[in-house]
């Protein structure tokens, strides 16, 4: 961000340099008749006579010995290629072989110079800055006559913008072809000298190119700063289109409407390599937070879009255990599929867990961990069928202790007590299948996430249920979480490090004193 705006500042003041390149103004040849002119206008439409102050200087850096040999022979070597390209120009261009009555000189600030006998006649019929200043004076002389034009202090790429926008000038036919293979930075220079000398033709065909011609990011930005600062919004309507909606043609589904259409589609997505792209895709770009810009207005997918989500995957694993309960008690031949109940079953959790990582992150996941906790039926289904169908279940279970244990869910205590209540035991049952079946599991994030959990309860709450933890621990092992780390904790709580709670002899004294004046 800080490289981006470096960078727009110093287009600025490049920007800000050319109402002053044309140094000299216009000095026609013949004394007897002194006609000097200097033009100062700025990209800006605005009337104010001041420019704007020019950036502060970047900090001073102390170049080494490379960087300085490094750094000339680069810059000898950019230059040789521009004295190149507009030599290249002049050699095809339309007034070498007929010189005009303009003599136009563009000087660099490395004083480069190139000189151009222009027709007096192109300059005022396509510009419309230099039609007021060679039509000035009136008099028949003056009309008459031979004038300079030196145009100091440019920048580098500034000078060859001129002399090709003097050849665009002659240019009878379509201006935006003759742009055809050039890229969007040098278009944007010609754009902005065009600008400069009122050169319409020349402006309305950068912007046609710009319209026409495909953009990265990069030069998005740099396209939308240009426009800005010359002030070309108002000439570019098709040019905003690419970036922005017209309210009155935009179509009427809401944005809300389309976030849910694209979330429907990869909870229902066949192909699970292609699943896994749009789901990383989506996070991404969802979570990319308009709280986090300065554009609020920006729209964002909604809670309720999320947790309707969210219901509606609870209601399909509902009904995928109430499919593998019942299936124990039916013949074989009416028995369902049990690879594809595993896998719908997985796939319906997995589901569940990325809408809730996505609103963990929109800090919007404390609602969840209620409607979890409250699934009294889906757990009790879930003590039913074997844990090959039902681990993934409670890896959503691990996630939302994680997210506490974190402090990234925040909700009351007697909701942290009622989803322990209503799912540790299934998470305990679970555990082992869970960290060798799924290699996203991560055994230590979930037992850290879990202690922390339980140690946010009332110590009664802590204390029953590592009590329990205790025992469970002994005779699984390996196969239940390893929260030994909450047991101390607590130990320490209950029985070396208790505080009263009588605070009678720790409330704050006030004491108030009247001072006579």
């Amino acid at each position: 961000m800080a490289a981006s705006n470096r960078d727009r500042d110093r287009d600025r003041e490049r920007q800000v340099s050319v109402s002053a390149m044309i140094k000299q103004g216009f000095i026609p040849d013949s004394p007897a008749s002194p006609l000097s002119f200097s033009p100062s206008r700025t990209f800006s439409s605005s009337s104010s006579s001041s420019s704007p102050p020019p950036p502060p200087p970047p900090p001073p850096h102390t170049q080494t010995l490379f960087e300085m040999m490094s750094g000339s022979k680069l810059s000898d070597e950019n230059r040789r290629r521009m004295q190149d390209r507009v030599s290249k120009l002049l050699q095809h261009a339309p007034f070498q072989a007929n010189p005009g009555d303009v003599s136009v000189t563009v000087v660099g600030k490395d004083g480069f110079r190139v000189t151009m006998g222009v027709d007096k006649t192109v300059l005022s019929k396509k510009s419309r800055f230099f039609a007021g200043k060679l039509r000035g004076g009136g008099s028949s002389q003056s009309q008459l006559q031979s004038h300079t034009v030196e145009i100091s202090e440019c920048e580098s790429d500034d000078v060859e913008a001129y002399v090709e926008v003097v050849v665009l000038m002659y240019c009878d036919d379509n201006v935006k072809k003759k742009l055809i293979g050039q890229p969007v930075s040098k278009i944007l220079s010609l754009l902005k000298v065009s600008e400069a000398i009122m050169f319409d033709i020349g402006v309305a065909a950068c912007l046609d190119y710009l319209e026409a011609i495909p953009w990265t990011e990069d030069e998005q930005e740099e396209i939308m700063s240009q426009l800005g600062y010359l002030q070309l919004h108002h000439s570019a309507p098709h040019l905003l289109l690419r970036i922005s909606s017209d309210p009155s043609t935009a179509p009427r589904t809401s944005a809300d409407d389309i976030f849910a259409n694209l979330l429907t589609s990869v909870l229902q997505a066949k192909d699970d390599k292609a699943r896994r792209e749009m789901k990383a895709l989506l996070s991404k770009l969802f979570l990319e937070d308009p709280c986090c810009s300065h554009d609020r207005t920006k729209l964002d997918v909604s809670k309720n879009t999320l947790y309707h989500l969210c219901h509606s995957c609870i209601t399909s694993l509902v009904l995928c255990l109430s499919d593998v309960s019942s299936s124990t008690t039916t013949t074989t031949t009416e028995r369902p599929d049990r690879g594809a109940l595993i896998t719908e079953i997985a796939r319906e959790a997995d589901n569940i867990q990325w809408i809730v990582d996505i609103l963990v992150a929109k800090k919007m996941g404390d609602e969840f961990v209620k409607i979890w906790a409250d699934q009294k039926e889906l757990a009790a289904l879930h003590s039913r069928v074997p844990t090959v169908y039902r681990h993934e279940i409670s890896r959503i279970t691990a996630q939302l202790c994680i997210g506490i244990g974190r402090g990234d869910i925040l909700v009351p205590k007697e909701t942290r007590f009622s989803l322990l209540s209503t799912w540790l035991e299934a998470l305990y049952e679970d555990f082992g299948w869970m960290r060798r079946a799924s290699k996203a599991v991560d055994k230590k994030s979930v037992e850290d996430g879990l202690s922390q959990t339980i140690l946010t309860l009332p110590l009664p709450q802590q204390q029953a249920l590592l009590l329990k933890w205790f025992d469970r621990f002994l005779n699984k092992g390996d196969d239940c979480p390893n929260i030994q780390k909450a047991f101390e904790i607590w130990w320490r709580r209950a029985f070396i490090r208790k505080y009263s709670a009588d605070t009678d002899n720790a409330k704050l004294q006030i004491t108030v004193c009247d001072y006579q004046s």
